[in-house]
């Protein structure tokens, strides 16, 4: 397969030393207002990206295995180490751990599974994506993430997202930034407007579509994407801008819900109702259903919602 995969494109805004907060984008989507009911513990999110800084200390004790598909260390399949920055901030995005330092995931005891399918340039071949779906399989993981598209649709990528729906697997991929800020417009980006993945596009701080975020009618919902703070190389920190940063609240999210339904309903709960469970707790913004599908993931849905994310909104335009 001669064409490549790549890294969302992303912007890195600044880098940090040090920090002590729980990211803008997690409260926007209140993860934090559930944490006394689940915090996603022993669901397996399987990350597929540059691989991951294994020795953040935000992130060191929630990953629990891995292995690299990729070029970088000699093809070492033991070494899923992460040179480029990126899948290190998905991954502390999805389950940064409480720790009274740094920062925190969406899912502070969800597992990590770290799948290397993208080399130090952020580039990837579909060779490598497609086996990295199937390890993920292997593994039993809950959820797969992915940050990642192409121009292309191939066939046997399509078939190894297939693969793992069928194992009742969450697919979530984000959506791309390829947009031209007109909803009128498609942009397609692959794996990301399959049908059969939770497809996420980009929302900014302000609840405002973002600008590059792809819009298309596979487009399932929206999360924080702009300026987002999370786990960088060398135990530092970053806030990035993209797709990239969407898709893992969206995954976080699930690792949630999906704890959460397992304690509660005395089942597991299928692929598709767990994606329903996802669903109900969205929220409409207004735009259109091509740039935000069902809206923004937003975690806590009270029969009083509509006067609370009225409150939210002022709060986020007035911040």
């Amino acid at each position: 397969m001669k064409h490549d995969v790549r890294v969302i494109p992303h912007t890195v805004i600044q880098q940090e030393e040090s920090v002590k907060e729980v990211p803008k984008g997690v409260e926007l989507i209140q993860a934090p207002k559930i944490w006394s009911e689940t915090k996603g513990k022993g669901v397996k999110v399987a990350v597929l990206d540059t691989g991951c800084d294994t020795t953040h200390p935000d992130l060191e004790e929630r990953i629990i295995g891995g292995r690299n598909f990729t070029n970088d260390d000699h093809s070492n399949p033991e070494i899923y180490k992460d040179y480029n920055g990126h899948g290190t901030h998905v991954a502390g995005t999805i389950a940064a751990r409480e720790n009274d330092a740094g920062v925190v995931g969406v899912a502070p005891e969800a597992d990590l599974l770290i799948v290397k399918v993208l080399n130090r340039n952020g580039s990837g071949q579909y060779e490598w994506i497609i086996k990295g779906i199937h390890y993920a399989i292997e593994q039993n993981a809950d959820i797969i993430s992915m940050s990642l598209g192409g121009p292309v649709d191939v066939p046997e990528l399509h078939g190894a997202v297939k693969a793992a729906i069928r194992k009742g697997i969450l697919v979530v991929c984000a959506a791309g930034n390829e947009g031209d800020g007109d909803h009128s417009t498609d942009e397609f980006a692959f794996p990301g407007c399959y049908n059969e993945v939770i497809s996420v596009g980009a929302v900014n701080l302000e609840l405002d579509p973002s600008e590059f975020t792809n819009s298309h009618n596979e487009v399932d919902c929206v999360a924080p994407g702009e300026e987002i703070l999370s786990t960088y190389l060398n135990g530092k920190y970053a806030t990035l801008s993209g797709t990239s940063m969407a898709a893992p609240h969206v995954s976080g999210a699930l690792a949630l819900i999906k704890d959460y339904a397992n304690r509660h309903f005395g089942r597991k709960l299928t692929e598709p109702e767990l994606y329903a469970q996802l669903i109900r707790r969205t929220v409409p913004l207004g735009n259109s259903p091509k740039l935000e599908g069902n809206g923004l993931v937003y975690l806590t849905v009270l029969e009083h919602l509509e006067g609370i994310f009225e409150q939210k909104i002022r709060a986020a335009v007035a911040s």
